[in-house]
């Protein structure tokens, strides 16, 4: 630190484009293209790179972050928090500054912009002339509105983040942030009150208000694990230190009243504080402790001054600290976040600094999640309470006339020979449709489309399994004192509750699956004979052996209850009509111009309020309430159900009453046989309905669990590569700890090696073993004469020596011998050797003279 206060760092990001992501996002969710926004997306993609780049005190990148901030903030009602763009940020404080941060999450983007935003105005602030009234001002403004856009994100942004904010970031960290910047900002303003010259009181209220501000900072520091203890020092010192300040000028104020005995003890309490805050000094810089030691030294002259005339001249009590009247705040200092960032409506539109909002011609998401609430409740509605409703009573309808065997016992009556009409309409259709190979091939696409949602909801359980087998493995191994991230059930909370419904839904189908195939195996024989040949079908149907004319009281009761049967036949056939047209209704009602109307006037009347789906609300219940015809006819079809049971079971009762005993074996077997058929038929069309919900069912169930294991592959890709990064700091950690403590014998042990090898090889060479040199030669232009094994070379005596091959009593030469016609070397009288090259050295043959160094000319 090269101040007396502190500054907060920027944060640092990787690139990220959201063009990208927002043109996938709209080709797939909105009905309108992505090249009607091409320009927008250019225009986002700049504006972030220009927000992240202004890394530098100046005043130019404040409009650089507010607009791209404001534009966030606008584009979230348009687009869903969670994207598709992985932002990358470092954090600004704590230990992990080197380990990035990513989060599919645009509040998570938004957050980091204004964190930069806030620690831009900080360190404008440092930047600033503070010798000047002009300066200390400035900074106070720049400092209070850093503290504001700290408020903004603690109050507005993290709450909505709906993810585990960076941990420099959480709550503690935040208020210590605010706090502390809301100190420096009254810092600025207490020194431009001393500059000024204003009241001693003045001075002491606001001196006091920053020692209020620097305590809270400091013990919101302590809880918070990002805050260095460095900066909980600083911000202690200046705790105390301005106590002692505002004691101090409220020592002077007592002066000018004459209240000396008050004077002395403000003065003790200022040198108390004063001594507090030295006991800092070793961790604060030199000019903190400066100012420190200078307002000791004044204080201490003062108390001084103040004693002696107290004792000698006054004599007042001097009062105990208790006593003494609490000092008055005077807060100039207050959190303003600029209005650009607490409503960025003021500087987007016509009239706005920042110009149009991007995207202000798609619609926002919300009307679209919006229209997804309301298709699920109109389904809701339409399926469960009217359609439902309906296939009951007809279902109960047909329960009633199988219980009372009709209409088997009125065809066998009407018709003794052949096949009813009726049946042989049923058993035309099922040929045509060629009724058991297709349930059969249906309930086998059925199985498959199961088989295929299964294994894609087993992949995505098993990756979710094997990475919490991974954790729990790495927990092992490192121990919960270390391994300290969220359990994999805390950190996919989501996921593992799908885990259970899914299994539910899976449960549950495999449930309805095998009651239609015991439905199937029930009538499964009589599908088979309805479909093979008819001559086989009559045998199954015996003809009646009374074909006589029936008694006129036994026809009429039967013309009656064939009445009730085709009324109700009617009513099944109106009520099929019905539902069709319901369902036509339903998939007609698009509510969405009636969302993008009510869109555009919230837009007009509240700009910039976020769309939320539940300012819909009036219009869905609008909207729901055109289906009430629907439900009262529902109710109606109730009603007019049970008038036509009761008329049918009085007709059949008749019917009944007036066959008596005239019914023979023959006409009781056929009256059994045309009921099988005709219950098998209609188990038939209930299994087709089955089937054909079961493949919706599957259809709808493969995207959700596709979904799934997407998010279950991506959950388990982003906890593997925490887990690798979080296993490499301990790695590191536990290296460094070696190092500092095991490692130290080894290290130890390794130095004392080294320092024993030095010592050996820095020995020096006895001194009655000179080191021999060579003596240098110089070379002759021609090539030597072939020198005979045996002969001297150059007048130095030599053993035999093969020409081309280095003899080491030779020594070493950088030219011919003397049979090379060049310089020879000759032995003097003396024993030494000269060469006539080098005439001035001298030595004795083979060794060098350190004496007499090297001389080569």
């Amino acid at each position: 630190m090269a101040s007396n206060i502190l500054f907060l760092p920027f944060r640092r990001t990787h690139n990220a484009k959201l063009s990208g992501a927002i043109r996938q996002y709209i080709s797939t969710k909105y009905d309108q293209h992505p090249d009607m926004f091409v320009q927008d997306m250019e225009a986002i993609d700049k504006l972030r790179m220009e927000a992240v780049n202004s890394l530098e005190p100046h005043v130019s990148g404040i409009k650089k972050l507010t607009a791209y901030a404001a534009q966030l903030v606008f584009i979230g009602g348009k687009f869903p928090i969670d994207i598709g763009v992985d932002f990358v940020w470092y954090p600004a404080l704590g230990f992990n500054t080197q380990r990035p941060i990513s989060q599919n999450n645009l509040r998570f983007e938004l957050a980091n912009v204004l964190f930069n935003l806030a620690a831009l105005y900080s360190q404008l602030a440092i930047s600033l002339n503070r010798s000047t009234s002009d300066g200390l001002k400035a900074a106070c403004n720049y400092f209070c509105q850093a503290a504001g856009v700290i408020a903004h994100i603690k109050e507005k942004v993290i709450p909505d983040l709906r993810s585990t904010p960076p941990e420099d970031m959480d709550i503690m960290t935040l208020e210590s942030i605010q706090q502390l910047l809301l100190a420096q900002g009254q810092e600025c303003f207490w020194s431009k009150a001393v500059k000024d010259n204003m009241s001693d009181s003045t001075i002491a209220k606001l001196a006091a208000k920053v020692s209020d501000f620097y305590d809270q900072a400091a013990e919101y520091g302590t809880k918070s694990d990002t805050i260095s203890t460095e900066w909980i020092h600083h911000m202690t010192a200046k705790h105390h230190h301005f106590a002692a300040a505002a004691q101090y000028r409220a020592s002077r104020e007592c002066l000018e009243k004459q209240n000396y005995g008050e004077e002395v003890a403000r003065l003790r309490d200022s040198l108390i504080c004063v001594n507090e805050a030295l006991k800092e000094s070793r961790w604060v810089n030199k000019i903190v402790a400066g100012d420190l030691n200078g307002l000791k030294a004044r204080v201490s002259d003062d108390l001084k001054r103040a004693e002696r005339d107290n004792d000698v001249i006054y004599l007042q009590s001097v009062p105990h600290k208790s006593e003494l009247k609490t000092i008055g705040r005077a807060g100039m200092a207050t959190p303003r976040a600029p209005e650009e960032v607490a409503n960025p409506a003021s500087a987007l539109g016509d009239d706005g600094t920042f110009g149009q909002p991007l995207f202000a011609k798609l619609v926002p998401y919300a009307v679209h999640v919006a229209a997804s609430i309301y298709e699920e409740r109109k389904n809701r509605l339409v399926n469960n309470s009217i359609i439902d409703e309906i296939e009951n009573l007809t279902n109960n309808l047909k329960g009633l006339l199988s219980s009372l065997n009709l209409p088997g016992s009125l065809q066998a009556l009407e018709k003794p020979l052949g096949l009813p009409p009726s049946i042989s309409s049923h058993v035309e259709e099922i040929r045509q449709q060629d009724g058991l190979h297709k349930l059969r091939m249906s309930m086998h696409e059925i199985a498959k489309l199961k088989a295929n949602d299964v294994t894609t909801y087993q992949e995505g359980v098993g990756l979710i399994k094997s990475e919490e087998a991974e954790d729990n493995k790495a927990k092992l191994k490192h121990g919960t004192n270390r391994w300290t991230r969220p359990s994999s059930q805390q950190a996919a909370e989501k996921l593992y509750s799908q885990v259970g419904e899914l299994d539910g839904y899976l449960k549950s189908a495999a449930s309805s699956d095998e009651l239609v195939k015991s439905k199937l195996k029930d009538c499964e024989s009589f599908i088979q004979l309805m479909e093979g040949p008819t001559r086989a079908l009559e045998d199954f149907v015996p003809s009646s052996r009374h074909t006589a004319a029936l008694p006129p009281h036994v026809e009429q009761s039967a013309v009656n209850l064939r009445h009730s049967l085709n009324e109700a036949h009617r009513l099944e056939s109106r009520r099929r009509r019905k539902i069709t047209e319901i369902r036509e209704k339903a998939q007609y009602d698009d509510i969405t111009r009636a969302l993008l109307t009510e869109t555009g006037r919230l837009e007009r009347e509240f700009p910039m309020q976020k769309i939320e789906p539940a300012q819909f609300e009036d219009i869905f219940e609008e909207r729901l309430e055109e289906y009430d015809e629907e439900i009262e006819y529902v109710k109606s079809q109730k009603a007019d159900q049970d008038d036509l049971a009761t008329r049918i079971r009085e007709a059949n009762t008749a019917f009944t009453t007036a066959r008596g005993g005239k019914s023979d074996a023959t006409t009781r077997e056929r009256e059994r046989a045309l009921q099988q058929l005709e219950t098998a038929y209609l188990k038939y069309k209930e299994i087709i309905n089955h089937i054909n919900g079961g493949r919706t069912f599957y259809n709808e169930l493969a995207k959700i669990v596709t979904r799934f294991r997407d998010d279950c592959k991506s959950f388990a890709y982003q906890r593997r590569v925490g887990a690798n990064q979080l296993e490499a700091d301990l790695e590191n950690a536990m290296a460094g700890m070696n190092l500092g403590q095991g490692g130290q014998n080894a290290v130890l042990e390794d130095q004392k090696q080294r320092e024993g090898l030095r010592r050996e090889y820095a020995a020096k060479a006895p001194v009655t073993a000179p080191l021999a040199a060579p003596m240098p030669q110089r070379a002759n232009v021609q090539p030597p004469p072939s020198v005979t094994a045996g002969e001297p070379s150059g007048g130095v005596p030599t053993s035999s020596t093969t020409p081309g091959m280095w003899n080491p009593e030779m020594g070493i030469k950088f030219g011919g011998g003397g049979g090379g016609g060049g310089a020879p070397t000759q032995q003097q009288p003396n024993g030494s050797l000269q060469n006539g090259a080098y005439p001035q050295a001298r030595g004795r043959p083979g060794q060098w003279d350190m004496s007499q160094g090297l001389r080569f000319s």
